[in-house]
């Protein structure tokens, strides 16, 4: 089993970016495919993007491709989300998650997640 616990939320401008990261426990971290979900108020827990357990090839939905970049430093146990040109709508809690087969754009593609970090965007 892997534990993750994401960090790096908080509170931007719109047309900002941040940096959430999303640290693994184990030592088979790099086996795990990788997932970042999204929650707003009153929403189902939304796909934000992917990286495949093979290649580490990555994946986006259609609202943040070109925005959002997913990276994963082995070494560190850690993957990362990039956001930038952040808009209002993309306020939320987002989560990252892993599965040891391949992860998909659906959250019951992933077993382990994390407790979840705040990205608020202003206007």
């Amino acid at each position: 089993q892997v534990q993750l616990v994401e960090s790096g939320g908080g509170l931007v401008q719109a047309g900002g970016s941040l940096r959430l990261s999303c640290v693994a426990s184990g030592r088979t971290f790099s086996n795990y495919a990788m997932g970042w979900f999204r929650q707003a108020p009153g929403k189902e827990r939304e796909f934000v993007g992917g990286m495949r357990r093979t290649g580490y090839s990555t994946y986006y939905a259609d609202s943040v491709k070109g925005r959002f970049t997913i990276s994963r430093d082995n070494a560190k146990n850690t993957a990362y989300l990039q956001m930038d040109s952040l808009k209002p709508e993309d306020t939320a809690v987002y989560y990252c998650a892993a599965d040891r087969l391949g992860g998909s754009r659906y959250a019951g593609g992933f077993d382990y997640w994390g407790q979840g970090t705040q990205v608020t965007v202003s206007s």
